[in-house]
């Protein structure tokens, strides 16, 4: 079936292989003939057709939920958080594989989950999953993973705190048997977790971040010059993959050798070029201030310039802000986020000539490509989604990276 939102829309093309197309202000009547709907991740659960029809006890459910309900969460490892989920999950895959366990990546990574109806009991499952996906969970992985929590996706659910309790609310669902979650988060701390067993991470005692590498204990296991991915919130997700293994009770292979070969993803503090001393730096998923912050945080000795700004969802960039003028950023906001983050960086004390708003992609890079020296990192972080310009942050990474490869020597440093 499929929802026509507007009555004016010619539906023809969707009509094909027996679909009823029915208006929005349909939905619901034809829909309530429905025992489960299957819906995208990307409907929000708060639609009001969606909220009509769960008080007449009618289920959604995501084509991932169906596929946990199936395998009832057995030998599942669940990875969800604000940041970082995509590559912790992706790191729990490597080092089981690299350690010679069957394993499956999937999810919002990897294959699709109902792809893996046939993966044979026996094997391990990775699944990153979304608040999206957690909102109408109705059967938990064998191990819910955290990696942290911030304010985002307030447009889907509502609000902040919405948003909040329906990621937590995968710690408590049924069949999680051990929650392996970040120490030092308040909210996650508070969250119910039911029966289940809880292993933190980044704790002393356990496997935590230390000014010389990641720890297992009092034990140095994976000094920082071995560890393949940038940043210390990238050894904190490391932290979180080798805490989930150790939840299952699986083997590790021999560290830090087992994490050679592991790449970052694209878009993650991805180098796009780097010539005449310039290192161009694709940073595109980092849509909230928070990620931008840890973002900076790998370049701790660099001189940045940092190009920010994009769709607003009432970020806050007060810290940000601050943070700007501690590391003197030159700083290039974009539309339409881009406008308070300069004047934040200006209010906190960023001279007006480090802190300029710009029309667009184009602009932002000709204006960095004038301003950098060698030495200098050119890095897209924008600390707020994209899509007030483009279709996803991989589209507007792209269109960085074409941008930066144009060859422009570096001029002269301003003052």
């Amino acid at each position: 079936m499929v929802v026509r939102e507007d009555p004016e829309e010619d539906a023809s093309d969707l009509e094909c292989g027996g679909a009823q197309v029915v208006r929005a202000d349909e939905a619901v009547a034809a829909l309530s003939r429905c025992d489960v709907i299957v819906r995208s991740p990307g409907v929000s659960i708060h639609r009001r057709e969606l909220v009509e029809l769960a008080r007449a006890d009618i289920r959604t459910a995501t084509p991932t939920g169906l596929w946990l309900s199936e395998r009832g969460g057995r030998r599942v490892i669940g990875v969800t958080g604000t940041k970082g989920k995509s590559t912790t999950a992706t790191i729990i895959a490597h080092l089981a594989a690299t350690a010679g366990h069957r394993v499956h990546l999937a999810g919002n990574i990897g294959r699709p989950a109902l792809e893996l109806l046939d993966v044979p009991a026996a094997d391990w499952a990775v699944i990153e999953l979304s608040s999206y996906q957690i909102a109408d969970l109705r059967c938990g992985p064998e191990v819910a993973v955290m990696t942290n929590l911030y304010k985002d996706h307030v447009n889907w659910h509502g609000s902040d705190p919405v948003y909040r309790a329906e990621k937590l609310r995968l710690l408590a669902l049924p069949r999680v048997a051990t929650c392996v979650l970040p120490a030092g988060n308040a909210d996650i701390a508070a969250a119910d977790h039911g029966e289940a067993r809880v292993m933190l991470y980044d704790v002393a005692g356990a496997w935590h971040v230390t000014p010389e590498g990641i720890n297992d204990g009092a034990r140095l296991r994976i000094p920082f010059s071995a560890l393949p991915l940038r940043g210390p919130h990238n050894a904190v997700n490391v932290c979180a993959a080798l805490t989930a293994i150790q939840a299952v009770g699986l083997s590790l292979p021999a560290l830090p050798d087992g994490l050679t070969a592991l790449q970052p993803l694209p878009h993650r503090l991805e180098t796009v070029q780097n010539t005449h001393g310039v290192e161009w730096v694709d940073d595109s998923i980092s849509t909230t201030p928070e990620s931008t912050i840890a973002a900076l945080a790998s370049f701790p000795d660099r001189r940045v310039i940092l190009l920010g700004g994009g769709q607003d969802r009432d970020q806050d960039y007060s810290e940000l802000a601050t943070i700007a003028v501690d590391r003197r950023l030159f700083l290039l906001g974009l539309p339409t986020t881009g406008s308070r983050l300069v004047s934040a960086a200006r209010a906190a004390g960023v001279r007006a000539e480090r802190a300029v708003e710009v029309a667009d992609m184009a602009e932002a890079v000709a204006l960095a490509q004038r301003l950098a020296r060698p030495g200098t990192i050119v890095l897209l972080s924008p600390a707020a989604p994209s899509y007030n310009a483009y279709r996803n942050f991989e589209e507007h990474g792209a269109h960085f990276r074409a941008l930066a490869r144009l060859d422009h020597p570096p001029q002269l440093d301003p003052a």
